[in-house]
Parts: C-alpha cells; sequence; structure tokens
C-alpha cells in the first residue's frame, strides 16, 4: 500500500508554486543571458530581475533601489549584519537569545572584529522583555537584531516596540523575516525597519535566493566583492531564475495573505486543540501572539526525533525543531531559552502548515499521533 504523503514541515522549505515555476521557465531556457551583458539577451535577463525588484519593494512599502538578491536569508542576516555594524561608528550589537543561527552566528565575527555582543533573554511564550532591551540600549549600540517570528516556536515579536526602542537611542533596527514574510503584514516604514531578510523558498519560491532590504542611506560593507552586481553590494552573475521566481512568489504570498492566513490559522488552531487533549502534551510559544502555520508542542516522556521518524513511517512529514538544527543531539537552544529543561527540549514536534494544506492533512496527522505517543511511552 502507498502511503498518502502529508507534508507538514512548511518552516523547512515549501512545495515551489505553479506560477512561479512559470515565472521561472523562460528564464531557464530562452532567456538565459548573462544580466551584465548590453546585447538583447543580456536585457531581458536584466529586466526580468528590475520587475522582480520592483514585485518585492511593492510587497514592503519601500524603493526597488533599496532591495539586493542574495542567496538566502542565512546570507541576507550577515549581510545586514556584519556588513552594516562597521558604518554604524558604534560598538555594541544587540539581539535575543532566541534568533536563528545565522543571527547568533555571526556574534563570535563580530567579538573578534572588535565589537560587544548583548544577547537579551525572553519570556516563558518566547517575547522579548521589552524592558530589558531598553535597558540595555546606549549611545555605544550600532544595530538590534529581533526576529519577526521564531523559526522554532512561532511566537510574534513586536518588532515595531523594539524599532522604537533601538531609534531613540540612534542605533539601526534589523529584523529576521524568514518565517514571517508573507504570512503577515510588514510595512518597513510604519515598523521602522531599516534592515529585513527574507529567503525564498519559505514562500513558494525557489532555493538559493533570498533578499536583503537596505534603507536608502544606510552605509553597509559587501561581504563578497568581485563585478560589482547588485549595486556593488553583492558581487557575482545573478541567479537571473532564481530572482524571477522570487519576485513572483513574493507578489503571490503577500497579495493572497487575506485569504491563505484564516486557512492556515485554523487548521493551526484545529491541530493545537486536538493535540492538547493528548495526556502529557503542552504548547511552546505564545498561544495568542503566534504566526499562522506553525503549532509546537512538548510532549513528556517521548524522544522528539522518535517521533518525527514514527510519524514519517505513517507518510507525515514534520520536525522536531528547525531544519538547520535538524541534525543536532543537542536540546534546542531556543526551548531552553524559553524554561524548557534539555529534557523537555528533547520531546519536542514541530508542525507548520502552508496555503496547500487541507483539513484532510491535519486529519491524518491528528489520526495517528495519539497512538505512536503511546506506542512511544510505552
Amino acid at each position: 500500500m502507498v502511503l498518502k504523503r502529508v507534508y507538514l514541515d512548511n518552516g523547512a522549505t515549501t512545495a515551489m508554486s505553479p506560477e512561479v515555476l512559470s515565472a521561472m521557465s523562460p528564464f531557464l531556457t530562452s532567456h538565459y543571458g548573462n544580466p551584465s551583458s548590453i546585447h538583447f539577451m543580456g536585457e531581458e535577463a536584466s529586466a526580468g530581475i528590475r520587475k522582480a525588484r520592483g514585485q518585492v519593494a511593492s510587497t514592503l512599502n519601500c524603493y526597488p533601489s533599496e532591495i539586493t538578491f542574495t542567496s538566502g536569508g542565512t546570507e541576507s542576516d550577515n549581510l545586514a549584519i556584519l556588513g552594516a555594524m562597521p558604518g554604524t561608528g558604534r560598538k555594541k550589537f544587540i539581539t535575543t537569545e532566541i534568533e536563528h543561527s545565522a543571527v547568533l552566528e555571526t556574534c563570535p565575527e563580530l567579538v573578534r572584529l572588535g565589537f560587544e555582543v548583548v544577547r537579551i533573554g525572553v519570556d516563558r511564550d518566547g517575547l522579548l522583555i521589552m524592558d530589558d532591551l531598553a535597558e540595555a540600549m546606549g549611545p555605544d549600540v550600532g544595530i538590534v537584531s529581533v526576529m519577526a517570528a521564531n523559526n522554532v516556536i512561532g511566537t510574534i515579536q513586536d518588532i515595531r516596540q523594539a524599532a522604537e526602542i533601538a531609534h531613540e537611542h540612534g542605533a539601526l533596527f534589523h529584523t529576521d523575516a524568514v518565517q514571517a514574510y508573507g504570512k503577515m503584514n510588514l510595512d518597513v516604514k510604519a515598523d521602522g525597519i531599516d534592515l529585513l531578510s527574507a529567503s525564498g523558498h519559505k514562500i513558494h519560491g525557489p532555493k538559493g535566493v533570498g533578499f536583503l532590504y537596505h534603507r536608502s542611506g544606510i552605509r553597509i560593507s559587501p561581504l563578497m566583492v568581485g563585478g560589482g552586481q547588485e549595486a556593488g553590494l553583492r558581487s557575482s552573475t545573478e541567479n537571473v531564475p532564481g530572482i524571477v521566481g522570487l519576485g513572483a512568489a513574493a507578489e503571490s504570498a503577500v497579495s493572497s495573505m487575506s485569504r491563505d492566513v484564516p486557512s492556515m490559522t485554523k487548521i493551526r488552531d484545529r491541530i493545537i486543540r486536538e493535540t492538547l487533549s493528548i495526556e502529557g502534551a503542552y504548547l511552546n510559544g505564545s498561544r495568542d501572539r503566534r504566526i499562522c502555520n506553525n503549532a509546537h508542542f512538548g510532549f513528556k516522556g517521548v524522544n522528539g526525533k522518535d517521533l518525527v521518524l514514527r510519524l514519517s513511517d505513517e507518510g507525515i512529514a514534520a520536525s522536531a525543531e528547525s531544519a538547520c538544527s535538524a541534525g543536532s543531539s543537542e536540546p534546542s537552544h531556543v526551548l531552553t531559552a524559553i524554561g524548557r529543561t534539555p529534557q523537555e527540549a528533547m520531546s519536542a514536534l514541530r508542525i507548520t502548515t502552508s496555503k496547500y494544506t487541507t483539513e484532510e492533512d491535519a486529519e491524518a496527522l491528528l489520526e495517528v499521533l495519539p497512538g505512536i505517543i503511546g506506542s512511544l511511552r510505552a
């Protein structure tokens, strides 16, 4: 018997949408010119990039010139932090304890370069304690970086308030919006965002492409040098099909949010409600301030990776935390930061839906989950 394939790991990556594949197709076949070439085929490729830049900019209420295309969220985070920090003329970088490794792993490099790093704690729901952020601020802070929606537990931060605190002290505000972009309203002007990172494959676009929004006037030093592409900020021949696909994915995700977010929220809430009826189950992260597609649980007496493998045997793809940490034998730094013991942190299950997730998918999960947990405990 062939098992029905149920994909509930959309926080790791998403299926490419048909409209994205259609937009990319000409640039994989006939429009394959180098965008730096001055002949007609180079112009075709260059026009594709210009269109994508405009599509992304329109979703954030910014200028196209404020968008730099990268290889993904990790590079965007690195460019925002390592590229912009020296230009601030200040010595202190502030972030939270629950950021993605693409942010946290820049911290040792900042220290090596002579900067000071401060990591602010969060409460048991994973929410940044704003009084602690305000207390840590001062005239020496160059950048404050706070993730918009956490990749593990889905908690949504009040990035507008965090940006206000940063700006009161003359600091720049950066947000890793990889999990949030396309699933919640983001307006860089209204929200006070100076730097924003996002990735294509989280919004039904291609892998290997992302972008950094950077407010005009911010001094950023490139991490890679060469031919001077992307206004000198990201040398290397552009990934034209990927960029075109990212533009189409961005436009589609944001334009359909009013339909897709309520649908994902409804399915998420059903999964949370019925899973919490299982004895020994509990929710990680905020119940109310939670991104629409994330449900993150712990189960007493169960190993999370064993649970993920048993679900996989049933044709259901889920995760224990984030895909970037899936091979680690250490407990999630996010879960320990919200007060979970190492044993509790190792009992995690992350369910992340998408606009393609159906009620039948949720039903398939909920039908087998209690039995698997019971057998693992036994």
